[in-house]
C-alpha cells in the first residue's frame, strides 16, 4: 500500500540554532520565526538537541524563587537549575533530540510522538543531519485526502493486490473518510483481515462492514451458511 512517509509531509525550511547561541538569540528567533521549539545543531548541521518555551521558561522560574517567596512553593530540581543557570542553547536544550527518519511512516512517527508525549518530531538523515521537522499537524493532513482516492487505493491495493479478492465482489464506498463495505466474500474469517487492512490506508477515519455477507462461517465448528 503506499502509506505516506514523513518527507513527503515534513517542513523542510527549518529555523535551527547552533549550539553556542544565547539565551536572548534564542528568544529572538523564536519570536521572530512564531515557533515553540528550535533544534540545536553542530558545525556540520548534526542534531545535539532541542530547546523550547519550556527550556527557557525555567530561567524565569528560576529568579522567583527568592527569600520571600511563600514555604509551600518548590524550588527547581538540581537539573532543572542547571539549565535556568545556563546561558547557551548547548545549556538550555533538552538531549538528545527524538528525531525520526524521512522514509518513516505516518504511523510510525504517530506512535513515537504518543509515548514520547510530544508535538513535533525532528527529522534526519542517516548521518544526524537536519533535513525537517513534522508535526501533529502535518501527520493530521493524510486525513485530507479526497474520497475518490482512498476508494482507488483500497480497491486497487488492499482488495486487488494485497489480499487477492476480486474487487467486483465488494462494493467500497467512502464519505469523510468513512468506509462502508458491501457484498459476500467466500469465509466469514476473512471479514475481520478486510477490514483490517482498509484501516490502514491513509486517510481512512473508520471502517464499516456490517452489510458484508460470506458463504461459510469458518469460524464455527462445523461450518454453515449465512
Amino acid at each position: 500500500m503506499r502509506h505516506r512517509r514523513i518527507d513527503q509531509l515534513m517542513t523542510r525550511e527549518v529555523v535551527s540554532v547552533r549550539g553556542d547561541a544565547p539565551f536572548k538569540e534564542i528568544v529572538r528567533v523564536l519570536s521572530q520565526h512564531r515557533v515553540t521549539a528550535l533544534p540545536v545543531v553542530d558545525g556540520e548541521n548534526r542534531v545535539i538537541g532541542v530547546v523550547s518555551e519550556g527550556d527557557l521558561m525555567r530561567k524565569t522560574a528560576d529568579q522567583s524563587t527568592t527569600p520571600g517567596d511563600m514555604p509551600d512553593v518548590p524550588g527547581l530540581e538540581a537539573w532543572e537549575r542547571a539549565k535556568a543557570e545556563g546561558t547557551r542553547a548547548e545549556e538550555l536544550m533538552s538531549a538528545p533530540a527524538v528525531c525520526a527518519r524521512p522514509d518513516w511512516t505516518v504511523a510510525e512517527a504517530a506512535r513515537l510522538m504518543e509515548v514520547q508525549g510530544i508535538k513535533r518530531l525532528v527529522v534526519v538523515d542517516d548521518e544526524d543531519r537536519l533535513v525537517g521537522i513534522v508535526s501533529r499537524r502535518d501527520l493530521l493532513s493524510i486525513f485530507l485526502r479526497q474520497d475518490d482516492d482512498i476508494r482507488q487505493e483500497i480497491v486497487e491495493d488492499v482488495l486487488g493486490a494485497t489480499l487477492r479478492l476480486d474487487p467486483t465482489l465488494i462494493a467500497v464506498d467512502v464519505r469523510e473518510g468513512r468506509v462502508d463495505l458491501t457484498g459476500k466474500l467466500r469465509f466469514r474469517g476473512m471479514i475481520p483481515a478486510v477490514v483490517r487492512m482498509c484501516a490502514t490506508v491513509d486517510g481512512v477515519v473508520s471502517v464499516s462492514a456490517t452489510r458484508l455477507a460470506y458463504d461459510i462461517d469458518d469460524t464455527a465448528q462445523g461450518g454453515g451458511r449465512s
